[in-house]
């Protein structure tokens, strides 16, 4: 209870930023790194680390595909169909990022204006969309549940999934089963063997926290059925053109991911990658999203989202202290940083691409295929470089 407070005191005297935001379009101020508190050798360091260390995808990555030469690599419990992508894939670029300050560009390095896939990055944008449905009313209370609502499909109306609420799929702990656009619950990163969830039996709602990309493309469904439009469409209206995104990004749905809402037939995005798919977006925009999450959901003179909203993304599931609403991950007791405050958030998708912010030093960083084992020494790097 003790470090759940000490969180809490951190997030209220979180630095407010921006001395600039930039607007829409390419016109990006920039600063040296000496204006902006930098030490330039030690942040070129720590940029040098970054490119150094450009991730390696390969078969041990859960059901990863492996966009340099387009391979599809499937460990063996993901075999067969469960393990097929059925979304588009793109071959990425190479290593790149950007780091922000007081809003400024203080340094870039690769290309920040290619759109990548950003394979669990995605989920954040995802959490955005019900983030602006709580603003709107729409939800009223986030421990309602889902079917006070909306009924999507047969799979939610099954007894085990009746009292699941938003807030346990925003976390990750809903512990729904079902199928989603082909892909059953249990088969999910499984463990050793792909009948291994499914021999458990159905996981107890609310109780434990389970990464799963077949629950967070249920909670799109359930969205996409709350809103009764598609899901990129309400994130370029309320979040995307707000903070001045490019036109350049485009979240795919999978071949198969379609409904029809009021005669309406429209597409149903996933949360991720992980099937192909997903968030292609840019360095830059990314950066703004973490602008945005810098500034506590605030955009100049517009809450884009609600400090309320934020606040709650912010706060650790009891299930997995270090992660917040998806994809918010926090640094809670400096389990994934451990040289910086415990304050700091990442947006992060496998490859990696990670989007850190600092409220402590105004700072956003972007950082794109990036060794996963090696982002918080990059931290370390990043944070020795502020004098």
């Amino acid at each position: 209870m003790m470090r759940y407070i000490a969180l809490a005191a951190l997030l209220a005297t979180s630095a407010q930023a921006a001395d600039y935001l930039p607007p829409p379009g390419n016109a990006w101020a920039t600063h040296t790194p000496a204006q902006e508190g930098f030490d330039a050798t030690k942040l070129q360091a720590a940029i040098d680390f970054a490119v150094a260390r450009e991730t390696k995808l390969t078969s041990d990555l859960d059901g990863v595909i492996d966009q340099r030469d387009q391979r599809v690599t499937i460990p063996l419990q993901f075999a067969g169909p469960y393990g097929d992508p059925i979304g588009p894939l793109t071959v990425h670029a190479p290593a790149n990022g950007i780091i922000i300050r007081h809003g400024y560009i203080v340094a870039e390095w690769g290309d920040t204006r290619k759109v990548d896939m950003a394979h669990s990055a995605t989920k954040t944008f995802l959490s955005s969309t019900a983030g602006v449905a709580f603003d709107k009313h729409m939800i009223r209370d986030v421990n309602d549940r889902v079917l006070d609502y909306v009924h999507p499909t047969p799979d939610f109306e099954l007894p085990h999934n009746q009292p699941i609420t938003w807030d346990e799929m925003l976390r990750q702990t809903s512990g729904w089963i079902g199928t989603m656009w082909g892909k059953p619950w249990w088969a999910d990163r499984p463990g050793a063997h792909p009948w291994t969830e499914l021999a458990k039996g159905p996981p107890p709602v609310g109780k434990e926290w389970k990464y799963s990309d077949v629950r967070v493309n249920a909670l799109a469904l359930a969205l996409t059925y709350l809103w009764k439009r598609p899901l990129p469409d309400v994130l370029k209206q309320y979040v995307m053109d707000p903070i001045g995104a490019s036109d350049t990004w485009h979240w795919e749905n999978y071949s198969n991911a379609w409904v029809t809402i009021d005669g309406t037939r429209m597409p149903v995005p996933p949360g991720g990658g992980h099937w192909g798919g997903g968030m292609f977006i840019s360095a830059r925009d990314l950066a703004r999203m973490g602008l945005l999450g810098l500034n506590n959901g605030k955009w100049g003179d517009k809450q884009v989202l609600s400090k309320r909203w934020v606040k709650m993304a912010r706060t650790p599931t009891p299930q997995e202290p270090i992660y917040g609403y998806m994809n918010w991950f926090l640094n809670t007791d400096h389990k994934m940083y451990p040289a910086a405050r415990e304050d700091c958030v990442t947006f992060l998708g496998n490859g990696d691409n990670v989007v850190f912010i600092d409220y402590q030093h105004d700072m956003v960083a972007v950082v794109r295929w990036i060794d996963d084992k090696q982002k918080a020494e990059f931290v370390r790097l990043l944070e020795a470089s502020l004098n």
